[in-house]
């Protein structure tokens, strides 16, 4: 599939001991491997957001990213029935650069596989005009998922989600591009 379409895939973990380099390998390899876009990886662990969002540290580089994306998927950790902190913050740095565009997301965890963190990011994205997608990806175990390479032990069951969440970012990109080029977000 080819599309012109630029996807920015966001790891929201920040922390030492994070699992989100394996869960967020495995996304780039399932986009990388459907084609249709142009990637940016942006992983938060490698930026300096202030807090105080006064637009200091990386924030400028951050919000130009997140402005020439068309799409993005977000890797989110569930921390305590919800999202990191570092990834509020990063979020609430940009802004109008969301507005109108889609979003998917990849979440792992205990239990619950990072599913309240992603019910939370919906209604921030919400807030912020961006169409978050029904499908998702859950990864609830996350440590028993995957073997010592990085490698998804019982692959069908996801591969099969990424495949129809990457169809739905080129699709809702697309039109949204569309739209946005049309006349901006309201």
């Amino acid at each position: 599939m080819h599309t012109d379409l630029t996807l920015a895939l966001i790891i929201g973990s920040v922390r030492a001991e994070r699992f989100a380099p394996v869960v967020a390998g495995w996304a780039r390899e399932r986009i990388e491997a459907h084609g249709g876009f142009d990637l940016d990886v942006i992983d938060l662990a490698d930026l300096s957001i202030p807090a105080s969002l006064d637009g200091s540290g990386d924030t400028e580089l951050l919000r130009r990213r997140v402005g020439a994306a068309d799409a993005f998927v977000v890797v989110t950790p569930e921390y305590n029935h919800g999202y990191p902190g570092y990834l509020k913050t990063a979020i609430d740095s940009v802004l109008a650069e969301w507005e109108a565009k889609p979003v998917g997301f990849v979440s792992y965890g205990g239990l619950a596989g990072g599913c309240r963190s992603v019910q939370q990011l919906r209604t921030v994205f919400a807030e912020l005009q961006v169409v978050t997608l029904r499908e998702q990806i859950v990864f609830a175990g996350v440590w028993d998922r995957f073997d010592e390479d990085g490698r998804l032990v019982d692959p069908e069951r996801h591969e099969g989600a990424a495949k129809s969440m990457l169809d739905q970012l080129v699709w809702w990109g697309r039109a949204l591009r569309t739209a946005r080029q049309e006349k901006p977000a309201a």
